[in-house]
């Protein structure tokens, strides 16, 4: 009897895109780490990179032991360090935040794929991993006063009960649409939040691409940000609600690329990937009925985008196919 199970398909799979999302991170992180100024940004980003490191070597080892190829991912190749910056201060360290942020919901979809003793310890670890560089990253930003806060509001004192389904009202442009709840706030805000970074990562991208049609293609995508930016921020402002802005960060005249433009694809794509995730959470806890229609529409747009960028990717032999299932003979 063997000592472990034999792996499934689904926990190669989860361990496949674990390793390419790895693998980009650790290659983005030597160039980061290698351009940031602030110490301790630097201090967060060098204790990430060991951990990130250790962790693609376990997965190597799982794949090696089970007799399957190690995966290209992303290696010295797709990073240039010696370029000059293309983010001020402060963007790297909102980068990570960001990456992580994704990583804990890639992790934690990706635990409950797997039934393998060892791969679940692997995902187990990873999240705890993950939420400490978060947690570090939110910190960092705080105190550094390069991210905004939710806004605050009066302390509910009593429980009550919606009693009128006009409640869900707001798409009938005579009727007076109620103010917004917490719940739908803190979807809002963070949509706003998560596009800001994405508008400028995106916009940087779009100034150093070597392809003119990865150029446009990314300049598209800062675009629709923007308009999703513009679009959530007067939901906000209808209700007087602030705004959340960011202080730092911003692109530099550089337009020397540090990576790849095969990496700044599957960044991108990863990053569509996750917003149209966050969309979905927002239309399904949305009470005021506009609200899940404007998310619908930001989601087949960012689905088109996302699928156009996956031909692109395809097309240039950019996008590495993930393991396939064994045919079934007839």
């Amino acid at each position: 009897m063997p000592e472990k199970p034999v792996i499934t398909s689904s926990e190669i799979g989860t361990l496949w895109i674990t390793y390419q999302q790895k693998t980009m991170i650790l290659q983005m992180l030597e160039y980061f780490i290698d351009k940031a100024d602030d110490e301790e940004a630097k201090k967060i980003m060098k204790s990430l990179h060991e951990d990130v490191i250790s962790f693609i070597v376990r997965i190597k080892d799982i794949f090696q032991k089970e007799g399957a190829v190690i995966p290209v991912g992303f290696t010295a190749n797709d990073v240039n360090v010696g370029v000059p910056k293309l983010y001020e201060n402060g963007f790297d360290i909102m980068f990570v935040r960001m990456i992580k942020e994704i990583s804990m919901a890639m992790h934690t979809l990706n635990l409950t794929m797997s039934y393998r003793e060892d791969i679940i310890m692997l995902y187990r670890e990873l999240t705890t991993m993950t939420q400490k560089y978060y947690d570090q990253c939110t910190k960092y930003l705080i105190e550094k006063g390069l991210m905004a806060r939710p806004p605050y509001t009066s302390m509910p004192k009593s429980v009550e009960f919606i009693r009128d389904i006009s409640y869900l009202s707001g798409l009938n442009p005579f009727s007076e649409k109620r103010p917004l709840n917490t719940v739908e706030v803190a979807h809002i805000y963070h949509g706003i939040e998560s596009n800001v970074t994405g508008m400028q990562m995106i916009f940087g991208f779009a100034q150093c691409a070597q392809q003119e049609e990865v150029q446009k293609f990314f300049i598209k995508g800062g675009e629709l940000a923007k308009s999703i930016i513009k679009e959530m921020s007067e939901v906000l402002l209808k209700s007087d609600i602030q705004v959340p802005s960011t202080s730092g960060g911003n692109i530099t005249k550089s337009m020397a690329a540090p990576f790849s433009d095969k990496m700044m694809m599957y960044c991108v794509s990863l990053f569509c990937s996750f917003s149209l995730g966050g969309n979905s959470l927002g239309t399904a806890f949305s009470f005021r009925n506009d609200l899940p229609i404007k998310m619908t529409s930001f989601m087949k747009d960012i689905f088109d985008y996302a699928h156009y960028g996956a031909k692109m990717m395809i097309k240039n032999g950019w996008m590495e196919e993930p393991p396939q299932m064994n045919k079934q003979s007839d």
